[in-house]
């Protein structure tokens, strides 16, 4: 544990080259015209079925880059019920949350996925930036979209975050009272990670991790100069050594099975001082709305969610969901285990975005 914890956590200067390396691993996203890299993703828009709209806008001054689903026989004259999509740390919206869009927009809703700020297609500098505030920014600004698009009900907005995703979008519902029901699944409560390690294996180093994030801001302050943590690469070897199911599966998807050069598991290091202070469960009890919470039974991430759900007490009703068998990741792409939880969302969001 202490290695991989180590591989993760340590600092580096990343140079042009590693991440190129990183890039050019898998190219099968160049055989989709949208650059889609989950099974299933749709090649081309026709009439009458489900539709993708890359689109982009502003948030705060930063362009963001984004793909809305439009359901099959989509009216823009009608009214639908909408889902924002936040992407896990590391992922990107033609992965794991473009696959979930997808597959909701199949059972009915205008849903959409983006690439959060500083991160993945989306603009902002230092890129790889990665805040609570700006990740918790990110779903407000779906929101913001996706209530003006033709066609949707604003009355019935609802909220599904993926991994870090997860903890992020529980963080915004805390106080945008527009999302009227919310889904995490495999929630990842990236602060207590990042402050105490994966299972809890780093306390002990906390302060000193603190400290040089602190020197990383000053030395971007004093030099311009950004130093990254995280991993820009790995190799086969690497891989097949880590021993924490977790993250050897999390290597495996992002930089081989579903890779896409705009993913990468790169944060800057100053990005800790604020992730280290910050907490999913801090005023947790603000979540008011239904909640549905879905993780695998095998997940080595699923004491998050347990602790998470527990604190959440004044959900108007809410659901633990558990997925027999499913590890973390594997949540993200194995077909049985994503028509579990594709058919429990749209339940949990049919009976609860229905209510008005």
């Amino acid at each position: 544990m202490r290695k991989l914890t180590s591989l993760f956590a340590m600092s580096m200067l990343v140079n042009a080259t590693e991440i190129t390396q990183a890039q050019s691993l898998q190219k099968a996203y160049e055989s989709n015209p949208y650059t889609l890299v989950y099974e299933g993703a749709l090649t081309e828009n026709v009439k009458g079925k489900v539709n993708i709209h890359p689109v982009k806008y502003k948030l705060n001054g930063i362009e963001i880059v984004a793909n809305v689903y439009t359901p099959a026989n989509y009216d823009p004259s009608k009214e639908y019920p909408a889902i924002t999509v936040a992407h896990p740390n590391g992922g990107i919206k033609e992965q794991t949350s473009g696959l979930y869009a997808q597959r909701l927009a199949e059972a009915g809703y205008i849903t959409i996925a983006a690439d959060a700020a500083y991160q993945g297609g989306s603009g902002g500098q230092p890129r790889h930036t990665d805040k609570p505030q700006f990740r918790t920014e990110d779903i407000r600004g779906m929101a913001d979209f996706i209530l003006q698009y033709p066609g949707v009900d604003s009355n019935r907005l609802g909220a599904l975050g993926i991994c870090g995703g997860g903890g992020y979008t529980l963080n915004a519902v805390k106080s945008d009272k527009r999302f009227k029901a919310v889904a995490t699944l495999s929630m990842f409560n990236t602060g207590e990670v990042r402050r105490n390690g994966f299972l809890n294996s780093d306390k002990n180093t906390i302060q000193d991790r603190l400290r040089k994030a602190s020197q990383a801001r000053a030395q971007e302050a004093l030099r311009g100069e950004i130093i990254y943590a995280g991993v820009a690469s790995v190799t086969d070897e690497d891989i097949a050594k880590v021993p924490t199911k977790f993250y050897r599966q999390g290597f495996e998807y992002y930089y081989r099975s579903h890779a896409h050069p705009n993913s990468t598991f790169l944060y800057t290091m100053s990005s800790l001082m604020d992730l280290m202070a910050w907490d999913v469960n801090n005023e947790i009890e603000l979540v008011d709305q239904p909640l549905l919470m879905i993780a695998g039974s095998e997940a080595q991430t699923k004491y998050m969610t347990d602790e998470t759900f527990s604190k959440i007490i004044n959900a108007k009703e809410k659901e633990l969901f558990v997925i027999n068998g499913a590890t973390h990741i594997e949540t993200y792409w194995k077909p049985e285990y994503v028509l579990q939880a594709v058919n429990k969302l749209n339940n949990f969001y049919k009976e609860n975005l229905d209510k008005r």
